[in-house]
């Protein structure tokens, strides 16, 4: 076995990788992290699927990949100059709702709903706001996050955060998880039916 992705990158992947090196924004999940994803949202037909951070679109792109024509997917993000390439490369997908919000202020007017399906790439859903959004996970359904490894671009002390955070998600007792070494450190946990 080898980390080599022996798959085939989504249509989009290449524009919006292009455009994401022009935009400058540098805080896009690694394609190994990406292949999980698609790879994941196979396992939730019809599913509610919801991304935090949406970036560029690039993890976005794969977890559309991934997704049956039944699933739909919210992904938001709070910065428009990088959403508007996901918009450009993947706004014409029907399953994909984009939004442009803060993400206090999405979790506020969306607390109701439910998903089988949450990839927290940003601050609100991950380190802030968490319980709110394992709130929000279905029984079954999958909570994922990425770049629980050290990172070159990773401000300083936030090793600390990223180390207490693999620590509350373990005493949760109403998740199941795996922290995987590999790609750029990644948990995987899924909620326990009551």
């Amino acid at each position: 076995m080898n980390q080599e992705i022996n798959q085939a990158y989504p249509k989009a992947y290449w524009d919006i990788d292009k455009a994401t090196i022009e935009s400058g924004f540098t805080m896009a999940s690694d394609a190994l992290t990406c292949s999980l994803l698609k790879t994941l949202a196979v396992t939730k037909p019809a599913g509610k699927f919801l991304e935090l951070g949406t970036g560029t679109g690039l993890s976005t792109s794969w977890i559309l990949e991934g997704m049956d024509t039944a699933s739909t997917l919210i992904s938001i993000d709070n910065d428009d100059r990088f959403l508007v390439i996901a918009q450009q490369f993947l706004g014409n997908d029907k399953r994909l709702e984009l939004v442009c919000i803060d993400g206090a202020d999405w979790f506020e007017q969306n607390k109701h709903l439910k998903f089988d399906y949450i990839f927290a790439d940003t601050w609100h859903g991950k380190y802030l706001l968490l319980d709110e959004a394992i709130a929000m996970l279905n029984p079954g359904g999958l909570y994922i996050i990425d770049d629980m490894l050290p990172q070159p671009n990773w401000p300083e002390g936030h090793h600390k955060k990223a180390i207490k955070l693999v620590e509350v998600l373990e005493q949760r007792t109403d998740l199941v998880l795996t922290k995987q070494c590999w790609a750029t450190g990644i948990v995987i946990a899924v909620k326990r039916a009551v």
